[in-house]
């Protein structure tokens, strides 16, 4: 019997390491190799750290508020952080199977053929998340001459979100694909999902 939390796979490949559920801050994580075990537990620090920040500046800028102050960086610094939490946070679900999905037609399907079913949309969500790198790369080298009016650093800062964050889920994303050829359904892959 396999105890609450723990995630186990039927081959026992040795990358796969079976782990206890975290407790704490960070949701549990599905089993998978070390490094992207790692890469995963750095995105979801990344994640608690930034939105850490984030509540602690708009904290800091609503108490100056109230005496008739403003920090203007508050505002521009806080948009920059969302768009980095919310990329990094579509690579935390990505890496869960958290990502919403509407299943009733592949539910219906029999093994091999939501086998097939779930390999195409990986081949294809691959598909676009490689071409966010190459494209999200391409807008970041063209926004090192643009600034941000207030922290004025260049806006490529904010747009390398797309990129670093996209070729991560791609990451995840190849890894769940090698997983479904290897005929590991969705529990197998994600466990508690």
């Amino acid at each position: 019997m396999i105890s609450p939390g723990l995630h186990q796979h039927a081959s026992g490949d040795d990358l796969i390491q079976a782990r206890p559920a975290q407790r704490g801050l960070l949701p549990p994580a599905p089993p998978g190799p070390a490094p992207l075990r790692v890469i995963g537990d750095a995105v979801d620090w990344s994640i608690v750290i930034i939105g850490a920040v984030m509540i602690v500046l708009v904290f800091i800028n609503v108490v100056m508020h109230a005496f008739g102050k403003d920090m203007a960086a508050t505002t521009e610094m806080c948009e920059l952080l969302m768009v980095w939490v919310t990329f990094l946070g579509g690579a935390a679900a990505a890496r869960r199977g958290a990502h919403m999905a509407i299943t009733e037609l592949i539910d219906k399907l029999g093994t091999g053929p939501r086998r097939l079913m779930d390999l195409a949309i990986s081949a294809v969500s691959a598909a676009v998340l490689a071409s966010l790198v190459w494209y999200g790369w391409g807008i970041t080298v063209a926004g090192w001459t643009n600034r941000l009016t207030v922290l004025d650093i260049p806006m490529s800062f904010q747009y390398l979100a797309l990129p670093v964050a996209s070729f991560i889920t791609l990451l995840f994303v190849l890894w769940d694909g090698l997983q479904i050829m290897r005929g590991r359904s969705h529990q197998e892959r994600f466990g508690c999902n």
